[in-house]
């Protein structure tokens, strides 16, 4: 995935009105994925509504899980891994503080 892709990816986010995007350059960490992009949905079906808009909007994913609960939306781009979670699972999981070396862009 290039530069433009994750940030378009971002400006995606900003237009479904996610909250607490946030993006980790994750290539020096991780042999799996360059990006990890971690944003919070208000409520199941505005994730949805948010993995939809990604899709039609930003590009296909290689696979989407989640959307049938809609409480974690996982987006797999291959070069980057978009979470879209409700605030008390991202809170619980929290990705960013597996991935703490990781430049936040």
């Amino acid at each position: 995935m290039n530069k433009s892709l994750w940030l378009l990816i971002k400006e995606k986010l900003q237009e479904t009105k996610a909250k607490d995007i946030v993006v980790l350059d994750v290539k020096k960490h991780s042999s799996v994925t360059d990006y990890i992009i971690v944003a919070t949905a208000s409520s199941d079906r505005q994730a949805r509504a948010i993995a939809d808009y990604l899709r039609e909007n930003a590009e296909k994913p290689f696979s989407m899980e989640g959307t049938e609960d809609g409480r974690w939306i996982l987006l797999d781009y291959i070069d980057a891994v978009v979470h879209i979670f409700q605030e008390d699972l991202r809170k619980y999981y929290d990705i960013e503080g597996m991935w703490l070396n990781a430049n936040r862009l």
